[in-house]
């Protein structure tokens, strides 16, 4: 998700890779950030607090609390701490440092790869105006983004953090389908990709309710109702909404 945010960021002119350091403690990747976007890396704390004034916290949940350690005593009031941690609290992360913070939680989501993220932050009460502004261009360069209340951010992580695994997932099957139906694989994956993302952008240019759009292509009698009667059978509404429901709750117990 970082190097997303990174190759998005950048792309979108943003900023430059000079303005940007990571702390990568894998000589690997170090070596693939310096050489693919000619960033700087470092893995002392000291370092980077002092060269950077937006720190952002992309690391696993699990490990925020070895993570975060190092960095306790060089976070300070000058610092905006911007989290894409799913589920860590803007009081657990608060609690991890010393000092007073301004502390924005994010969620966004990988197609920021692409400058077509889906990102919703929420601050917490040291945070400024001014912070949320650069929160939300940082995030707004690389796709949508939207500030909602803090108890609505698992809810975020259930439907767009990890929504595009269900639609990898749903592309996947689309494609193997057309494979079953004798297509050539690459025609199905041409084909369903751009069936997709071309769904996708009417739904979104058009503005017209899923279910009307729906309607408009499926005929009496016709291929779509057919295959849809299908998806109804197997419950595809309800599986997905479970699906979110199930990755929210993860969201909140990793935050516990």
């Amino acid at each position: 998700m970082a190097e997303a945010m990174v190759r998005g960021i950048l792309a979108a002119g943003l900023t430059t890779a000079e303005q940007i350091t990571i702390a990568e403690p894998m000589t690997a990747r170090q070596e693939h950030l310096t050489k693919q976007y000619g960033l700087a890396c470092t893995q002392d704390p000291a370092v980077l607090c002092q060269k950077s004034e937006v720190l952002i916290l992309a690391v696993k949940p699990q490990a925020a609390a070895a993570v975060l350690a190092p960095y306790r005593l060089f976070v300070g009031e000058r610092h905006l701490v911007l989290s894409i941690m799913a589920g860590i609290t803007l009081r657990a992360l608060a609690d991890a440092f010393t000092a007073p913070v301004r502390l924005i939680r994010v969620m966004p989501n990988t197609p920021a790869l692409v400058l077509a993220g889906a990102s919703a932050f929420s601050p917490n009460g040291q945070a400024t105006a001014h912070d949320r502004e650069i929160a939300a261009a940082l995030f707004s360069a690389v796709g949508t983004c939207v500030e909602v209340p803090e108890h609505l951010l698992d809810a975020v992580t259930g439907l767009s953090g990890s929504g595009p695994g269900y639609v990898f997932a749903f592309i996947e099957a689309m494609i193997d389908a057309g494979v079953l139906a004798g297509l050539p694989r690459p025609v199905a994956e041409q084909l369903t990709v751009q069936t997709v993302l071309g769904s996708a952008r009417l739904a979104q240019e058009s503005g017209e309710h899923p279910a009307i759009l729906r309607d408009k292509v499926t005929s009496p009698g016709g291929t779509t109702i057919a295959g849809l009667q299908v998806l109804e059978k197997g419950a595809l509404r309800g599986v997905i909404m479970d699906a979110v429901a199930a990755a929210a709750e993860r969201s909140r117990v990793l935050g516990e």
